[in-house]
């Protein structure tokens, strides 16, 4: 459980230097990709304006005309500080999606003033999947009709957004593994206009289930890692239903892909055997440049004596055939 542990201070420590931030960040601009730190990158290129703008955990947005060079970082999410996230929540692995006119802010919202639950002895803090809303991608990013997207008493997170067969649009994202001890991605169906969800969530599947993830417990022989972190999906040419996430192999922060047999959401979701990048690289999404490269977006893991460092990084992809196969880094 050590190295499980070790995922969720790594994911902390950064998030807690971004809740101390100054209201107003300062505008930097001509930053190199590999020049700033941040985890979980997401990024859109956006047909209508021409730019490529990406954001992460920290809830702050980065643009650029050409992936070179950066400009930022810009807050523009502004959650209701009268709801339960709080007047000042932390904000983990945002992501914007274009939907029917508007744009829409993913995110999992962190109140550390709340808990929800006590397990094994350690108190829970109320952290969810939330969505917000923007008529442009660069903000401000506000509030939309329901106040929870998930149960209040449920510790989910990096929720992303997919239209699956059936044409309805769903919340697909992570129930936390130090609340029920085996990580799931789950889905639940949203609103038309995304404004909240139907129903109830459906689990997808277990960290454990994946041949490639492992930690080392305190005693006996090394099992199956329990955490799952940012789910993506994506087709391949042949219409093959693809899920990055992300996962350790014992104190390696480390990503894999799972595939749907049916196509669908509902699975049944089958795991490959290996990662599918290097260690220490996960949390990633794919986006396609304006040229029509398709890229995947992700960071990098380090821990530099007890501070864990992370710089988005940019791979080339393949998924012309019925796998994605990772390619060479992207150097724009």
């Amino acid at each position: 459980m050590k190295n499980s542990w070790l995922a969720v201070l790594g994911c902390a420590l950064p998030l807690l230097a971004a809740a101390q931030k100054p209201a107003v960040p300062v505008i930097r601009k001509n930053i190199p990709l590999d020049s700033i730190g941040l985890s979980d990158p997401f990024i859109l290129a956006d047909a209508k304006t021409h730019q490529y703008y990406m954001t992460g955990t920290g809830g702050m947005l980065w643009k650029s005309p050409d992936l070179k060079t950066w400009e930022g970082p810009y807050q523009v999410a502004r959650p209701d500080p009268t709801s339960w996230m709080g007047p000042k929540p932390m904000i983990w692995a945002a992501e914007i999606h274009p939907f029917k006119g508007k744009y829409y802010y993913f995110a999992t919202f962190t109140n550390r003033n709340i808990k929800i639950d006590t397990v094994q002895g350690s108190a829970l803090e109320r952290r969810a999947s939330h969505v917000l809303v923007s008529n442009q991608p660069t903000g401000p990013y506000v509030p939309m009709g329901d106040a929870t997207y998930l149960p209040a008493n449920k510790s989910t997170l990096d929720g992303t957004f997919w239209i699956d067969k059936d044409g309805k649009p769903y919340l697909v994202y992570c129930h936390e593994w130090v609340q029920n001890q085996d990580g799931t991605v789950e889905k639940i169906e949203l609103k038309p206009d995304l404004s909240g969800t139907l129903g109830t969530g459906q689990v997808l599947f277990k960290a454990s289930a994946a041949p490639w993830s492992r930690e080392n417990p305190r005693t006996g022989p090394a099992r199956p890692n329990k955490v799952t972190d940012g789910p993506y999906l994506f087709r391949t040419k042949t219409g093959r239903l693809g899920m990055l996430w992300t996962s350790w192999v014992y104190d390696v922060y480390t990503q894999g892909v799972a595939y749907s047999r049916s196509g669908t959401l509902d699975g049944p979701w089958l795991q490959e055997a290996a990662p599918i990048t290097p260690p220490n690289y996960g949390h990633g999404m794919l986006f396609r440049t304006f040229e029509g490269k398709l890229l995947m977006s992700l960071h990098s893991h380090k821990d530099i004596k007890g501070h864990y460092r992370r710089i988005p990084h940019l791979f080339e992809v393949d998924v012309s055939g019925d796998k994605l196969v990772l390619g060479q880094p992207y150097r724009p």
